[in-house]
């Protein structure tokens, strides 16, 4: 994988967006792109999204020179959806049944408005672990832990159940700490899943519309930047925060 030296000119913040195409370039002439057409952009420059490494995930890209936007070249500062608010309409798209665990009282209830079964706030709720193996008759069959605190990590193995899978899916800044026990014995497994490929995508995007899954977002003007910010690291935020210009 290719990296960069530290930056030393400010970046644009944002690493996915959404968008129109204005023009077409001659380069991709003849591959289903169109004037007026609705697309999404990855969070990665610079690769050839064709060699064995980008299969597998652009960042291994092979013959080119990856980019991060928004960390090592510039971003978008465009709209976004929130991974857990997400994660709940999938779920009961596919007929699961959700439980949703936060430390915000208000996140968990925009997830119970987005149909989860049940929620629980692991830090007011000292006894939510035995409350959520009652209700579940002895854990989830799969938990995604969609933060990166090491906290939600750390008590994850014990909401699922014997058997099940531990899905990782935010990246804290520490190693996760994993018993290699509680794996060879075959307690729960964990499972992860990359943020995908170009390929990969159209699947994707033909269940979220068909199942009209789609984020809490509210919208706000640059000039709040600080504000949104401040309102993210406090926790006080229950939606993704956008910023239009």
């Amino acid at each position: 994988m290719a990296t960069e030296a530290p930056r030393d000119v400010p970046v644009t913040l944002g690493h996915e967006a959404v968008g129109y195409i204005d023009q077409v370039h001659p380069s991709i002439e003849g591959k289903g792109f169109g004037r007026s057409d609705r697309v999404g952009f990855l969070y990665i420059d610079g690769c050839c999204f064709e060699c064995d490494g980008c299969q597998i995930h652009n960042l291994h890209c092979q013959p080119g020179k990856q980019l991060l936007h928004g960390f090592t070249t510039d971003g978008f500062f465009a709209e976004c959806g929130g991974l857990g608010q997400l994660a709940t309409q999938y779920g009961k798209a596919m007929g699961l049944r959700v439980i949703g665990i936060d430390i915000n009282d208000n996140t968990l209830e925009v997830c119970k408005q987005q149909g989860a079964e049940a929620v629980f706030n692991s830090r007011s709720d000292k006894n939510y672990i035995e409350d959520l193996q009652k209700l579940t008759g002895g854990g989830c069959h799969a938990v995604a832990v969609f933060s990166n605190a090491d906290a939600a990590y750390a008590s994850a193995p014990s909401t699922i159940r014997l058997g099940g899978t531990s899905m990782v899916i935010g990246l804290p800044h520490k190693p996760l700490q994993i018993s290699s026990m509680d794996l060879t014995l075959g307690r729960y497994r964990i499972k992860s899943e990359s943020t995908s490929i170009p390929q990969r995508m159209g699947k994707a995007v033909e269940f979220t519309a068909k199942h009209g899954i789609q984020p809490e977002v509210e919208f706000r003007k640059l000039q709040d930047v600080n504000e949104m910010l401040s309102d993210m690291r406090s926790g006080k935020a229950t939606k993704r925060l956008a910023v239009v210009f």
